[in-house]
């Protein structure tokens, strides 16, 4: 999957998370991106079996798409807080760039950064 699918998956979580429904506008004025690039996203989204739409316009994750989400969540949770912890940056400047970051981290080396805050609690 590529970074602006996992970037959908989590703001859809996220929302819902706030909202008792998501639909495609509130994708779009969540991540300030057109209606129509978010529908096309959502269309590759439901075609990958990460997402389905009620007949309301609601967009619910399905099993897959909602274990997706929270992993891609954690990731950007765990390395904003390593980075505020180790670097001591703000943390609007830390979440930027674990957005970046969590998509293209290996397994192994986010498992070490887990563990070493694990250890440092």
């Amino acid at each position: 999957m590529y970074e602006s699918g996992e970037n959908y998956l989590e703001t859809i979580l996220i929302l819902s998370r706030k909202y008792s429904w998501v639909r495609s506008i509130d994708i779009a004025k969540e991540m300030n991106f057109s209606k129509p690039s978010v529908s096309r996203a959502m269309g590759i989204l439901k075609e990958d079996g990460y997402i389905d739409t009620k007949s309301t316009g609601e967009i619910v994750l399905t099993e897959e798409g909602k274990s997706k989400a929270e992993s891609i969540y954690e990731r950007h949770e765990l390395l904003t807080k390593f980075i505020v912890d180790i670097t001591g940056v703000p943390t609007d400047i830390a979440e930027k760039d674990a957005c970046k970051m969590e998509h293209i981290i290996s397994e192994d080396v986010f498992n070490g950064i887990k563990e070493y805050m694990r250890k440092s609690k």
